[in-house]
């Protein structure tokens, strides 16, 4: 049993792991690792190697990082590793219909949502916006349209009631790995048979950008702790803070915030309204929010009551 997997990164991990893990005691062995090009990143902009080739150049697996597959070259590379099975895992690039045919059973994708809801880049943090109650992950044929193939098998979780993107992120991620080698007997021995998706059910996790996290006051405190941690870790809900015709000078990121039961009356909504050990209470257009961990530009994330020593905001409109 020869795979391909494509993956590139931290949520595809345990996956790779895992099937890694089963190639030490089964007939399963893995052709060659696929993952994004090395990027510049961070301040420094320096080279950085996406965790799934980390993790296949330790364990001595050929890895491959073309810019696409859609050229003849790159198609008859994939060909030649002669693949049973294409394994993807938040891979990054498109899979053309030719690709698609390569393997001899599938392409098959851990997807972080129960499909069809959350089509698209970004299941995770759409889920939490939405306040979704539950989630989960699904193992899928893959087709030519967007997160639209049959379903092998999907699991759920529930969503907690404090639960940020990161720790969603990592939960969904292990279900990933769990639930693909519960569904791979099925799929390789041909007793398991991908069911279609419901059309009517379908929808999409448009991929978040920095400025999906601009918290606007003018919404319900409730919207806005659901942003707050829907955006822990990437890109993090903001707001500015104080004038300035610098805008990275005038950011103010909030990391962990709750929504209050009450509402302080009588005031424009972003007005901080009081600070302390438990938070800087900001008003809303309904409710309060209260923000428990801050960052300034260039400085590390606060408490709250270590951010309201050195920097009162009370009385000051964030927007």
């Amino acid at each position: 049993m020869r795979i391909v997997f494509a993956g590139t990164p931290d949520f595809s991990v345990p996956v790779l792991k895992a099937l890694i893990a089963e190639c030490g005691h089964s007939v399963m062995s893995i052709a060659a690792v696929y993952t994004q090009p090395d990027r510049p990143a961070g301040r420094g902009r320096r080279m950085s190697t996406s965790p799934v080739k980390k993790m296949a150049a330790n364990a001595g697996i050929r890895i491959e990082q073309p810019q696409t597959l859609k050229t003849p070259a790159e198609q008859e590379t994939l060909a030649g590793f002669e693949a049973d099975l294409i394994i993807v895992v938040a891979y990054g690039l498109l899979f053309p219909k030719a690709v698609l045919e390569l393997p001899r059973i599938a392409c098959v994708n851990v997807h972080a949502s129960v499909l069809p809801r959350w089509r698209g880049a970004a299941p995770i943090q759409r889920a939490i916006l939405a306040g979704d109650e539950r989630t989960g992950v699904s193992i899928m044929k893959m087709s030519e349209g967007l997160d639209e193939g049959p379903v092998y098998l999907s699991e759920e979780l529930a969503i907690e009631r404090a639960e940020t993107g990161t720790t969603l992120h990592e939960r969904l991620a292990q279900l990933g790995a769990k639930t693909l080698m519960e569904a791979l007997p099925g799929i390789v021995d041909g007793t398991s048979h991908p069911q279609p998706q419901d059309e009517t059910q379908a929808c999409y996790a448009a991929k978040i950008g920095k400025s999906d996290a601009h918290l606007d006051f003018a919404l319900d405190a409730g919207q806005l702790e659901r942003m707050v941690r829907a955006f822990n870790a990437w890109p993090v809900a903001w707001c500015r803070w104080r004038g300035s015709d610098r805008a990275e000078e005038n950011t103010l990121r909030i990391w962990d915030a709750r929504a209050a039961a009450t509402k302080t009356p009588g005031l424009t909504p972003g007005t901080v309204v009081s600070t302390g050990k438990d938070g800087i209470r900001i008003a809303t257009a309904t409710g309060d929010l209260i923000a428990e961990r801050l960052q300034l530009p260039g400085r590390k994330p606060l408490a709250a009551a270590d951010f309201s020593n050195s920097c009162d905001l009370v009385g000051l409109r964030l927007y």
